[in-house]
């Protein structure tokens, strides 16, 4: 039982014993996974071997791989006849506001015509005045011209009765004087008594507020039972011709390209609907303090055009060429606006330039770029100067 019992703890520590009792090392035992996984690390490393030994050259340093390399699409923008067009705001306004008042010497409004928005035509009655001292005033001259008559007309009879008996010795060549002199002295004051009945009559006219020509009530700062004098400032105030204008509000250089005649297109704000004008005037000073000048656009009548509203208006200035790049391609800093371009090496290098009218097509580039660089199209704004990337030209 003993001897069994010590030839199997031997056998298990690697040890065997003979049936004499004398002990023989054996070689351990190799687990079968590590045996595989050797023979398998060795199979990898003959593959590598074997792809450079048949590439036929050594393997690329990982900082010159440039497979790794953002590509970014790339456009040529060449040159581009553009139509100059130059966004502007402004306000709208009456062309020729008229402001009408009292031009007589007033009095009370018994009667008011006419609204905020109605059209009127000229001479037509704004607001009616209240003239009951006036047509008494004009009865009373009308009466002392009827008095001058017969006082006229009494003088001329007596002159002609002197003449008869001036012949027959009664009457002295001095009566005659003094009796023509007194007939003179009356037809002149009915004739003065006549010219004062026509100034009452003419102010009595001037009494009502008339409207001074055609055009659209803009503003109504009258109202019945007031009491308006010359000095009550404007009653009404009445766009001549219902002619309607924005004063679009350019720059110094924007107004040196613009001319008069120049066709614009307006639209209001809040509003769909464009309008068409033509700029009649250029401001001939620039104020100091804006650098900015005004074109006055001359616009028709149209309800929806109304003083005071903010509109935009785009101008034309005529043609010219430049490169004209879609507005994902223009990037703008603290340092103005920029596009990178594929430099020496696939390398990015950022471009300053300087951008013009905004198109249909894009925007103008007036300074910066010839047009024969490769231009980045889109995703500018992730990449950094010097960085390499590979451009892709983009497929139409």
């Amino acid at each position: 039982m003993n001897y069994e019992t010590t030839i199997r703890a031997e056998a298990a520590d690697g040890v065997t014993a003979d049936f004499t009792g004398a002990r023989t090392l054996t070689r351990p035992i190799v687990p079968r996974w590590l045996l595989v996984g050797g023979i398998g690390l060795f199979g990898l490393l003959l593959a590598i071997g074997a792809y450079f030994a048949l590439a036929g050259g050594e393997p690329v340093p990982a900082g010159d791989d440039n497979s790794q390399a953002p590509s970014v699409t790339v456009i040529t923008p060449g040159k581009t006849t553009v139509a100059g067009i130059i966004e502007a705001p402004g306000t709208l306004a009456a062309r020729r506001p008229m402001p009408v008042g009292v031009v007589g010497e007033g009095g009370q409004v018994l009667r008011v015509t006419v609204d905020a928005g109605d059209w009127v035509e000229q001479g037509q009655v704004l607001a009616v005045i209240d003239r009951s001292v006036q047509v008494q005033q004009a009865a009373a001259q009308s009466a002392q011209i009827e008095v001058a008559r017969a006082d006229a007309n009494l003088a001329q009879a007596n002159l002609d009765r002197a003449l008869q008996l001036v012949a027959r010795g009664f009457v002295s060549k001095a009566d005659v004087d003094r009796l023509t002199a007194t007939r003179d002295a009356a037809v002149a004051r009915v004739k003065v008594a006549e010219a004062q009945l026509r100034e009452l009559r003419a102010r009595n006219d001037r009494l009502n507020v008339l409207a001074p020509a055609s055009g659209y009530v803009l503003q109504r700062n009258v109202e019945p039972g007031q009491t308006v004098g010359p000095g009550s400032g404007a009653l009404f105030t009445i766009a001549k011709g219902g002619e309607m204008e924005m004063l679009a509000q350019v720059s110094e250089e924007q107004l040196a390209g613009l001319s008069v005649g120049a066709l614009a297109t307006v639209i209001p704000t809040g509003s769909k609907r464009e309008f068409t004008g033509q700029v009649w005037q250029l401001s001939p000073v620039i104020d100091q303090a804006t650098r900015q000048g005004t074109a006055r656009i001359a616009l028709s009548f149209a309800p929806e055009l109304r003083p005071g509203g903010f509109a935009t208006a785009r101008l034309s200035s005529g043609s010219f060429t430049a490169t004209v790049l879609p507005e994902s391609a223009v990037l703008a800093d603290g340092k103005g606006s920029f596009v990178y371009v594929v430099g020496k090496g696939n390398k990015a290098e950022r471009r300053t330039v300087k951008t013009g009218a905004v198109t249909e097509q894009g925007i103008a580039i007036t300074e910066g770029l010839s047009g024969r660089e490769q231009v980045v199209l889109r995703a500018g704004g992730f990449l950094n100067p010097g960085e390499t990337i590979n451009p892709q030209p983009l497929r139409k």
